[in-house]
């Protein structure tokens, strides 16, 4: 595989709010709903408030070894949890819900952009050892989200009934989708090694979590990536004091609450808390929890508690209770030695709305990153972007202004009407100062007719430039095609695209592609093109 790689600032792209390009920026409002820069001095300050922070290192060893127990382990895996028992130990942490298939390709991305960051990080600290860590967001219900792909941008969704957190649900149903990759993918160069793979992985595993890790151990275990499924009994306990003074106290809804009203002056709320923080999950149930009349009431269910008996059933157990958003980074952060969190967009957003709430259970706040995002461009999509005028630069803006930069570039005539506008001004400002001279309220009535003869020559403007765009229709339909192959239905390829086709096509090649491109630190969006 031949790719160049170039990169561009993620703002360039059209593609992500405000607050995120204003993190990346350094925005001075910003500073303080943070604790480190994206930098080796913010990882050199995370490690120091890591080392004095008592991680459970032989509940958590204990815990991952009892989920990787009927796993084949890779070597690489096994070598990495012996090392988490170790004080010089750090992970570099993503997460994510157990998508079906992976969902999208940014999964891919973010997992691909922990390993790279764990082992430049190696290299640079040989005295310590950074372990990449996937926290698998099993407990998420959100199955209209998680259980469908994209392929050839025809939604394939998982006809289920099942209910509660999809990482328990079982994997019965997906034999449908499974079919139809076969049908369309068996022919690829590396189909049929991808279809057993999947096969495998989801077709022979009793749900959904155990047919993610087996799945991300097949494609990252040799990485030496460990997945983390945190909905886990042992884990869980160590948060007892946590849901306990989120049930009786309510401290997060009131500290990130006021946190968020300073966010809010500049930027949209991402998460909002609420004054539990918690679902109930039982078997087939994950629902949020609220309390009523002095009771705790189980939404959506027959189920309540006493505040007694809900004191009781945390105490004996701790696996029935689910963090939602506003507590699930400190769940994360609390069992795990982590120093750096790599996360999308929205999750950089809801995360920055969360420091004072580590700072109040004293958990170190990491190094927060965004993750690495990818534009892939075969080649023969290379030979239409130059031959249509563009770059892969330039690719990012809508379809209207690209038209436009076109016929402005390519036309033989004259689209601009700026001198004309330039002269109409300097006729009126003569206007003015003559009329002016023999009655000032004469000046008001002259602008008012500027302005509507400003208006009209704009008008004018823009209507030349669409006729000049109908003659070249042959141009719009280039980049029309163009665009809608790389941005699928008008997002970026990675919120869309499933890794199915690419690793159909390229086998671990493609694993490698991203791997070897992958950024560390530079928060720089990468476009890959692939070379004739």
């Amino acid at each position: 595989m031949n790719f160049t790689a170039k990169t561009l600032p993620y703002q360039k792209t059209g593609h992500f709010s405000r607050l995120i390009t204003d993190y990346l920026n350094g925005n001075t409002f910003l500073h303080n709903f943070y604790e480190h820069p994206v930098s080796f001095e913010g990882m050199d300050a995370a490690m120091q408030q890591r080392e004095n922070f008592p991680t459970d290192r032989q509940l958590l060893v204990k815990s991952l070894k009892e989920q990787y127990a009927d796993l084949p382990v890779q070597d690489a895996v096994l070598n990495n949890l012996e090392k988490l028992s170790e004080k010089n130990t750090f992970t570099i942490t993503t997460a994510h819900q157990p998508a079906i298939f992976t969902g999208n390709l940014y999964f891919i991305y973010k997992i691909l952009h922990v390993i790279k960051l764990a082992e430049s990080l190696s290299i640079r600290y040989p005295a310590r050892h950074f372990v990449p860590v996937f926290f698998m967001g099993c407990e998420d219900a959100d199955l209209e989200e998680l259980g469908h792909i994209y392929l050839d941008n025809e939604k394939l969704n998982w006809d289920t009934k099942q209910t509660g957190a999809v990482g328990r649900m079982h994997t019965r149903g997906l034999e449908g989708i499974m079919q139809r990759i076969e049908g369309e993918f068996a022919g690829e160069p590396h189909g049929p090694e991808l279809i057993q793979l999947l096969k495998d992985c989801y077709l022979q595993s009793e749900n959904i979590q155990q047919a993610t890790i087996k799945l991300l151990h097949r494609l990252f275990g040799s990485y030496g990536l460990i997945v983390l499924i945190p909905d886990n009994r042992l884990l869980k306990s160590v948060m007892r004091g946590v849901f306990k003074d989120d049930l009786t106290n309510h401290a997060p809804f009131e500290i990130t609450g006021q946190n968020i009203q300073h966010l809010t002056k500049l930027y949209p709320v991402q998460a909002n808390p609420r004054e539990i923080n918690l679902f109930y999950l039982k078997d087939d149930i994950r629902e949020r929890l609220d309390i009523k009349d002095g009771r705790y009431m189980v939404n959506n269910t027959g189920i309540h508690f006493s505040p007694v008996a809900m004191e009781a059933e945390l105490a004996n157990n701790p696996e029935r209770f689910s963090p939602n958003v506003i507590l699930r980074g400190l769940y994360q952060e609390t069992i795990l030695p982590n120093i750096a969190f790599v996360g999308g967009g929205g999750e950089t957003a809801y995360w920055l709305e969360l420091k004072p709430l580590f700072k109040h259970y004293r958990v170190p706040y990491p190094v927060l990153i965004l993750r690495n995002s990818f534009l892939l461009i075969k080649k023969n999509w290379r030979s239409k972007i130059e031959k249509a005028g563009l770059s892969a630069e330039t690719i990012f803006k809508p379809e209207e202004e690209l038209m436009e930069d076109y016929v402005h570039s390519h036309s033989s005539r004259q689209l601009s009407l700026g001198k004309q506008i330039a002269d109409l001004r300097s006729i009126y400002d003569s206007v003015k100062t003559l009329s002016g001279a023999v009655d000032k309220t004469l000046e008001q009535h002259v602008e008012k007719l500027e302005s509507q003869s400003l208006q009209k020559l704009e008008e004018l403007e823009k209507k030349i430039i669409r006729a000049e765009k109908k003659n070249h229709e042959d141009v719009r339909r280039k980049i029309h095609e163009i665009r809608e192959a790389l941005f699928p239905l008008n997002e970026l390829q990675e919120r869309i695209e499933n890794f199915i086709p690419w690793y159909a096509e390229y086998g671990k090649g493609f694993i490698e592609l991203i791997l070897q491109h992958s950024l560390t630190l530079e928060q720089q969006f990468i476009v890959l093109e692939e070379n004739e």
